[in-house]
C-alpha cells in the first residue's frame, strides 16, 4: 500500500492491525474461495490475477464472474457491480469528513483498500472527524492499519486460490466462512431500528425476487432497502447527536 510511511510508524496503525486480525481468518477463507470461483468458472490464470488486484471487491466479483462466463451484455456486468457495490457511496460519505485534508491520491488510495470490516471498524472507534493534525493523522493510521492487514490478507488468499484453483474441492464450503465474516459485519452495523429494518427488507427482497434473471434480485433489494429508508426518515424525529441513524 503506497501510502505515507508516517502512518505504519504511528501507534493507531497497529491497533488498527490488531483489531481487525479476528476477522482476518475470515476474510482469507472468502479470498481463497474467490480464487478457486474465478478459475473454475472459466476464467484464464492471467484474467483472474488481473481482477483480483484491479477490483478489489468480493461480493461483486461472486456476482459479475456468472454473468462473464455466461456472456452477459457489459452493461448488465458493470450495472450488477455497481449495484453490488453502492453501499461505498454511503461508506465514502460517510468518511469523507475523516479524510478530505489528504491530497486527491491519498484518498484515492483509502478509497481503493477500505472494504466493509475496515470501515465498520473505524466508524466504531471514531465517531466524528480529528480536530487537530495529530489527530487526524492518528485516525488515518488506524484506517490504514486495518485496511493494510484486510487488503493483504485478502489479496494473499485470492492469489494462493488461484494457483491451487484446480487441486482445491469445492465440497470443503470455504465460501461458507466468508458469508459467516459477512453476517459478523452486518451485526456490528445493525446499531440502530432503522438498520435493521432496511437487512430485514433487503434480506426479504432478495429472497422473492430470487428467480429474477442476471441476479437481478440484488438490485431489486437494494432498491427496496433504499426506498424504504428514504421513505421512513422522512418521518424520523431529528437525533442532533447522529449516534442512531
Amino acid at each position: 500500500m503506497f501510502l505515507s510511511p508516517k502512518l505504519y510508524r504511528h501507534p493507531e496503525f497497529k491497533i488498527g492491525l490488531h483489531e481487525l486480525a479476528p476477522q482476518a481468518m475470515g476474510v482469507a477463507a472468502w479470498g481463497l474461495m474467490t480464487g478457486v470461483a474465478m478459475v473454475k468458472s472459466g476464467m484464464s490464470i492471467v484474467e483472474s490475477v488481473f481482477m483480483t488486484l484491479v477490483v478489489f471487491a468480493g461480493s461483486s466479483q461472486l456476482a459479475s464472474i456468472p454473468l462473464i462466463v455466461a456472456g452477459a451484455p457489459a452493461w448488465v456486468i458493470l450495472a450488477t457491480g455497481f449495484c453490488v457495490n453502492l453501499r461505498f457511496v454511503v461508506f465514502s460519505l460517510h468518511l469523507r469528513p475523516h479524510l478530505i485534508h489528504l491530497p486527491r491520491w491519498e484518498r484515492l488510495m483509502h478509497a481503493y483498500v477500505t472494504a466493509d470490516i475496515s470501515y465498520v471498524l473505524f466508524t466504531k472507534r471514531f465517531h466524528k472527524p480529528g480536530a487537530t493534525p495529530e489527530e487526524r493523522l492518528g485516525q488515518e493510521a488506524y484506517l490504514a492499519g486495518s485496511d493494510c492487514l484486510n487488503w493483504s490478507g485478502w489479496m494473499v488468499a485470492s492469489l494462493l486460490g488461484i494457483a491451487l484453483a484446480h487441486g482445491i474441492p469445492t465440497e470443503w464450503g470455504l465460501g461458507f466462512a466468508g458469508i459467516l465474516c459477512l453476517v459478523g459485519v452486518q451485526c456490528s452495523l445493525a446499531s440502530s431500528r432503522l438498520r435493521m429494518v432496511s437487512a430485514a427488507v433487503a434480506g426479504v427482497a432478495a429472497v422473492v425476487a430470487y428467480a429474477l434473471p442476471l441476479k437481478l434480485n440484488i438490485v431489486v433489494a437494494i432498491a427496496a432497502a433504499v426506498i424504504l429508508c428514504m421513505t421512513l426518515e422522512r418521518f424520523k424525529p431529528t437525533d442532533p447527536t447522529g449516534v442512531g441513524t
